[in-house]
């Protein structure tokens, strides 16, 4: 699921650039991204709670939604005066360069196996 959403800044950026509407592509794009959202985000939660630790699940998830804040506060900053500076089209490109970036990152987290308590 997490591909689809990577490519939803890029195909907003796309639809601009060739000239469709700008209120299609951006209202479209963001339902689109807003509904993938939603899926991707209930499955980081899922993952998160899984590759915790038995010993200390609150320290994990913690972390993990105090980074995910961190990340959320620059994106919003860092779009902001991109925006600015360059206008919305620069904003999805970045957008998707990072998008892009989180992804081969993510390559390198450990391989994981499921509990078995999380099947019951």
């Amino acid at each position: 699921m997490g591909y689809w959403t990577r490519s939803v800044a890029s195909l907003i950026a796309l639809a601009l650039v060739n000239g469709i509407e700008p209120h299609l592509s951006v209202i479209g794009g963001l339902l689109l991204f807003g509904g993938l959202f939603a899926v991707n985000s209930s499955l980081h939660s899922y993952l998160i709670v899984s590759y915790a630790n038995e010993d200390g699940v609150s320290l994990d998830v913690g972390f993990y939604y105090m980074a995910n804040a961190m990340g959320r506060l620059l994106g919003t900053v860092l779009s902001g005066w991109v925006y600015q500076e360059a206008g919305l089209e620069a904003c999805l490109w970045i957008s998707s360069a990072f998008i892009i970036l989180a992804a081969l990152l993510s390559l390198g987290l450990p391989k994981h196996t499921v509990h078995a308590s999380l099947h019951k």
